[in-house]
């Protein structure tokens, strides 16, 4: 039998990650309001009416970007992130990957958007660091049995491109030819007959990724 009273406050918030110049980063919002007028946080909301937690997280998503079809996985559900919430209130929390290129942001004054590093983050509101945290080992998990990059990536991509993305994602710089070997006996990739060419450099292989939606190993 249900609990008595009404259901406890339910909020959906969104990790929009990116990669720009080889620097994993984040979209966050400042905040226009109490609690925490000025710090930054994480783009997030209620739910509206018969609304579904993957439909309100790819509508901040659209909100937010303007794109839709890219990268969206429920995260983590925290009950311990706003200390002004009333009990039993929830932050359900998703992550998305988007390509920098594609995005839109939302032009307003209050409530700005802006572009973040991982790794150099502003003062955050709600202990949004603790959600940052848990998307990036939870990204770069994924990495190791998906393809999630692909949301990262134009439809064609160089070997080098790949591999920056991934470090860009991990922190680190990984050896090129084991990267080459493991990302190429995943079968998550399709060698192309396409080149592009880079400076003095000779052409080098375009790749894709064998499916744009989600795929696990």
């Amino acid at each position: 039998m249900p609990p008595d009273g009404p259901p406890p406050d339910v909020a959906v918030l969104v990790v929009i990650l990116t990669v720009v110049e080889g620097e994993l980063r984040v979209l966050l919002i400042q905040r226009s309001a109490p609690p925490d007028e000025g710090a930054w946080a994480i783009p997030g909301g209620a739910l509206i009416t018969n609304e579904s937690l993957d439909a309100a997280a790819t509508r901040k998503l659209a909100e937010e970007t303007g794109v839709r079809d890219v990268f969206l996985e429920q995260l983590y559900t925290f009950s311990d992130l706003d200390d002004f919430a009333p009990a039993g209130a929830v932050a359900v929390t998703y992550f998305a990957l988007v390509r920098h290129d594609g995005v839109r942001l939302a032009e307003r004054s209050a409530w700005a958007p802006g572009w973040f590093a991982v790794n150099a983050l502003p003062v955050l509101a709600f202990h949004n660091e603790r959600v940052l945290d848990l998307a990036r080992v939870r990204l770069t998990s994924k990495l190791e049995y998906t393809n999630a990059a692909y949301s990262l990536l134009p439809e064609f991509f160089t070997m080098s491109q790949l591999q920056e993305t991934y470090e860009s994602i991990m922190g680190r710089k990984l050896d090129k030819r084991n990267f080459r070997r493991r990302v190429l006996a995943s079968d998550l990739l399709v060698v192309t007959q396409q080149t592009a060419k880079a400076g003095r450099h000779r052409p080098a292989r375009l790749y894709r990724f064998a499916s744009r939606t989600p795929v696990e190993l």
